[in-house]
């Protein structure tokens, strides 16, 4: 038996990396993340995302028919490794929000984004 993954199927027409994303998307993103993106970023991240998504619909044209779903990832035997629910002190809230741009000296005071 042989412990090799086997390899993704090719994605169709020859379509290269980075179109399935282009500049003018990454800097709408980066607009709405109010991200500042030079042209040379924009076309780096156009790429790099162009990949993430070409792989993903790699990933999808993989048969998984005969696949039990999990309800999570990794060693479903040996369980998941949790530390212990401790409680603990937390920090003051004096000084949590003494470094706030923003404070009500009870709780953050953030720009309403929803009218």
């Amino acid at each position: 038996m042989s412990t090799e993954e086997p390899a993704l199927p090719a994605t169709g027409g020859g379509r290269r990396a980075g179109a399935l994303i282009d500049r003018a998307q990454v800097r709408h993103v980066a607009r709405l993340a109010r991200l500042a993106l030079s042209p040379e970023e924009e076309e780096r991240y156009a790429a790099q995302l162009g990949h993430v998504l070409e792989y993903i619909e790699r990933l999808a044209a993989v048969d998984v028919s005969g696949v039990e779903p999990l309800s999570f990832a990794g060693d479903a035997e040996g369980g998941l490794p949790l530390r212990d629910d401790v409680p603990r002190q937390s920090l003051p809230r004096e000084k949590v929000l003494s470094q706030a741009p923003q404070h009500d000296s009870q709780a953050f005071v953030v720009p309403r984004i929803i009218e």
